[in-house]
């Protein structure tokens, strides 16, 4: 087979399924940078529900990966601990809004305005110059 029809077919590929679990524990742990027990925790708090193959070996697919995203966000980014970050993910599975994207958006928008406000003082404190003698 030809290099060239090799890259054809890789290209030629559906789109990966989200949902599909492929990554073991330790590259799961590796893509959000955290430590592998950082993700049983997340799964013995009832956060996250890694697939299992008959081994038992934990398989995560990228929404399981997205949600740990979310959760360090929350802890690190939005002060919240596990317990309410178990409630925000219930209430968004009850009422089927987007909470935490709503929450995300703000966070940013905050984060903007702050910048916003510290680049007028910074060009005012660095456009001073004093004279030394």
């Amino acid at each position: 087979m030809a290099a060239a029809e090799t890259d054809d077919m890789a290209f030629s590929r559906p789109d990966r399924d989200p949902r599909r679990p492929v990554y073991v524990i330790s590259v799961a742990a590796g893509i959000v940078s955290v430590h592998p027990r950082t993700l049983r925790i997340y799964e013995d708090e009832g956060l996250i529900a890694p697939a299992r193959t008959p081994t038992n070996i934990r398989l995560y697919s990228e929404n399981d990966i997205r949600r740990v995203l979310w959760i360090r966000h929350l802890t690190q980014e939005r002060g919240v601990n596990l317990a309410g970050i178990r409630i925000l993910f219930e209430l968004e599975e009850r009422l089927g809004t987007r909470i935490l994207e709503a929450l995300y958006d703000e966070g940013v928008r905050a984060r903007e305005a702050a910048d916003t406000a510290e680049q007028p003082a910074q060009t005012r404190s660095g456009s001073r110059r004093t004279c030394q003698l």
